[in-house]
């Protein structure tokens, strides 16, 4: 049984039967005949349905954002925000996956030479409990478009999600088996990945959990996409404009209790306004509103469970008898963890290696380009990194020397239907959104007419 329990209540939900393996199989086979066909519908086809499926996702906006809050704590009015953002990617990949995925023509001495992009077939979706309808509507909405069919294997604690997802894909005339949850624990993703009807695999989730999927997909020699984990640095440059900059910081790194893998979580401030900046962060921090994510008011709320607050609280620990020192917060009540400031952090604290994943900010100074530039590269993860500056002829010149997969002035780092998303090194590979995300999991078939 897979068990979804309230978070800040610490009541339990509801109870979920795991499939057995007949059943397992049985879901696989109808996802590979329901391919056959939809890999052949019409762009128009699918359209309709992916606007339908939009349209039912605004009619449930409120039903949806409570069984997140419920199930995970985000605060209601961030998961509200969610699932508009579903909406978003539901909307831009019905105007424009048609144009995305249409042939490139290719000049070459043929009579005609194109590359076209269809589908692979059946995706196993493997899913964390962090934004439980972002995360899988971003691969699901172009991967539908695309003509795939999907397989949700979404975490134990928000099932409740995962079957309202399901309901919503057949509620809006998908074909039974288009897109279809898996409720089972991880350790039978291997079965499903080797599955004869299975072609590949994308994950979100933690550095472990990727390379466990890697590795297995990778002997079965299927395609894998990865989202890992994230350890963003916010570069503050002695010129930006502080007011702004830490408003900006702030939603970085305390949205969803901090819980997000691009949330900024290393703070580097040029040494000539450290003080001034840090003084107004915590004066910023000190002020969000703190209690029972159900309240539209609240911003911060409870983690998602007791055992990752634990896991904060030692790193917070360990950080702080290496000489960190905690200006606000620090403490721990179950799986509520106090907004907390760590300053004087250095490069072997694990608040700086590590990556983070609740509303802890670590904050460093700095005094050159070059040394800043080795502290953002100095993390095993790439994501994302943002700088804060009014001179942009300075940070398009950094630009190439940070190893990030995206680098966003004077914003922080966030994921857009229009714009690629994924990372490097230990984030993973791969791409999300835009025209390079609904590539992903397509054949880019070359195509060669010869006349005799």
């Amino acid at each position: 049984m897979l068990t979804s329990i309230n978070p800040y209540t610490g009541e339990k939900i509801a109870e979920y039967k795991e499939l057995s393996k007949s059943k397992i199989n049985k879901k696989l086979k109808l996802a590979n005949k329901t391919f056959e066909n939809w890999k052949l519908s019409s762009f128009e086809r699918r359209k309709e349905l992916l606007g339908n499926l939009a349209t039912i996702l605004e009619k449930n906006k409120n039903k949806y954002a409570k069984t997140i809050t419920s199930e995970m704590g985000k605060p209601i009015s961030q998961a509200v925000a969610e699932i508009e953002k579903c909406i978003w990617v539901c909307e831009y990949y019905k105007e424009n996956a048609e144009d995305l995925l249409s042939k490139k023509i290719i000049q070459t001495e043929a009579y005609k030479s194109y590359v076209s992009y269809e589908p692979l077939g059946v995706i196993l979706a493997v899913m964390p409990w962090n934004y439980p309808f972002w995360q899988v509507f971003r691969f699901a909405a172009p991967a539908m478009m695309a003509g795939n069919v999907g397989v949700l294997k979404h975490a134990h604690n928000v099932q409740g999600c995962a079957k309202l997802i399901e309901e919503a894909f057949l509620e809006a005339d998908f074909p039974p088996g288009c897109f279809q949850n898996l409720c089972v624990s991880s350790k039978k993703v291997e079965r499903i990945i080797k599955h004869k009807h299975l072609k590949a695999v994308t994950l979100t989730g933690s550095e472990k959990a990727g390379s466990a999927v890697a590795s297995i997909a990778g002997k079965a020699i299927k395609k894998t996409v990865l989202e890992l984990g994230g350890s963003n640095a916010l570069v503050v440059f002695e010129d930006a404009d502080i007011e702004k900059t830490v408003q900006t910081c702030v939603q970085a790194r305390y949205q969803n209790t901090g819980q997000s893998c691009i949330a900024g979580k290393r703070l580097l401030i040029h040494e000539s306004i450290y003080n001034e900046f840090i003084e107004k962060f915590l004066m910023e921090v000190r002020e969000l509103p703190v209690g029972n994510p159900m309240h539209e008011e609240t911003f911060i709320g409870v983690m998602a469970r007791e055992d990752l607050a634990e896991d904060l609280e030692k790193q917070l620990q360990k950080s702080v008898k290496k000489g960190a020192k905690i200006i606000l917060g620090g403490n721990r009540d179950k799986a509520y963890f106090e907004p907390t400031i760590l300053i004087d952090v250095h490069k072997k604290m694990p608040v700086f290696t590590e990556e983070t994943f609740g509303p802890l900010m670590a904050a460093s100074s700095f005094k050159t380009d070059l040394e800043v530039i080795d502290l953002v590269n100095l993390s095993e993860y790439g994501l994302g990194v943002s700088i804060f500056t009014e001179d942009f002829d300075r940070a398009e010149a950094m630009i190439p020397h940070f190893q990030d997969g995206a680098v966003f002035i004077n914003e922080l780092v966030k994921s857009d239907p229009r714009l690629p998303f994924g990372g490097t090194k230990k984030s993973g590979y791969g791409r999300e959104l835009s025209e390079d995300g609904i590539k992903e999991f397509t054949n880019r078939k070359t195509v060669y007419f010869n006349k005799f």
